[in-house]
C-alpha cells in the first residue's frame, strides 16, 4: 500500500514555474514507478512524465517535453515535477500516480493522490 499526498500547486502568470511534490507513505516507495498525470475540466485525464524506480529512465508528454523535468528522492520517499515556462493551456488537477511498472497508461496505476491545482493566468 502506498498513500501519495501532493503539494505546491497554485497560481502562477504565463511563462511562470512550479514545483509540485508529492510525498509517498511506506518503506516501498523505491520499489514504484511514478507518475504524473493531469486533468482539466471537460477533459480526461493525460500522461504528463513518468520515472522509473532508480531514475534512470523518464519519459514526458510531447506537450511538456524540454518544459517540465521529472525527478525522486527515494531517501525522501518524494517525487516532483518542475514545471518551466508554463502555459494557460498547462492549467489542470496535477495528479501523482504509483505503479510497479512503467507506463503511460493511467488506468494501469493502482495508487493516487488527492490532486493539486495549478491555474496558469495568461
Amino acid at each position: 500500500q502506498v498513500q501519495l499526498v501532493e503539494s505546491g500547486g497554485g497560481l502562477v502568470q504565463a511563462g511562470g514555474s512550479l514545483r509540485l511534490s508529492c510525498a509517498a507513505s511506506g518503506r516501498t516507495f523505491s520499489s514504484y514507478n511514478m507518475a504524473w498525470f493531469r486533468q482539466a475540466p471537460g477533459r480526461e485525464r493525460e500522461f504528463v512524465a513518468t520515472i522509473s524506480k532508480s531514475s534512470s529512465t523518464t519519459s514526458y508528454a510531447d506537450s511538456v517535453k524540454g518544459r517540465f523535468t521529472i525527478s525522486r528522492d527515494n531517501a525522501k520517499n518524494t517525487v516532483y515535477l518542475q514545471m518551466n515556462s508554463l502555459k494557460p493551456e498547462d492549467s489542470a488537477v496535477y495528479y501523482c500516480a504509483a505503479a510497479p511498472f512503467p507506463t503511460h497508461l493511467s488506468r494501469l496505476y493502482a495508487y493516487w493522490g488527492q490532486g493539486a491545482q495549478v491555474t496558469v493566468s495568461s
